[in-house]
């Protein structure tokens, strides 16, 4: 299972005939892309009001992925190490990352954030 992180889907939607596009596309027809509901929220706060509905009636097709109180826990428990190794990251990431650790999937981010959570060992990537 991947799970598709904001930038990923931004990155998609401008550029349609993009590999990222392709790759996202087989992804969900394959049913392996999951929705972390941080990123479906950044998705549909960004779209514009006429775009919203079709867009929003298709992301419905995808399994979301919600916080459960260990998706919590384990997200606390990787801030003191990441700022011990210099790192800070946005809640959000760390919540995207927690997610798909929840049910094992990997992530795929043009977010270099993602990278260092990776060399931490907090989250597998896909790309």
């Amino acid at each position: 299972m991947i799970v598709a992180d904001t930038s990923v889907w931004v990155a998609a939607t401008r550029a349609p005939a993009s590999e990222d596009a392709n790759i996202l596309g087989q992804l969900i027809q394959s049913d392996d892309l999951l929705l972390p509901l941080p990123v479906r929220l950044e998705l549909v706060a960004g779209l514009a009001r006429k775009d919203r509905k079709t867009f929003t009636k298709a992301l419905t097709a995808l399994p979301v992925l919600h916080p459960t109180d260990e998706t919590w826990t384990r997200l606390e428990g990787w801030v003191a190490p990441a700022a011990d190794a210099g790192h800070r990251f946005a809640v959000t990431d760390l919540l995207i990352a927690s997610l798909a650790e929840d049910v094992g999937a990997l992530v795929w981010s043009l977010d270099t954030d993602f990278r260092r959570l990776a060399r931490l060992g907090f989250v597998h990537l896909y790309r």
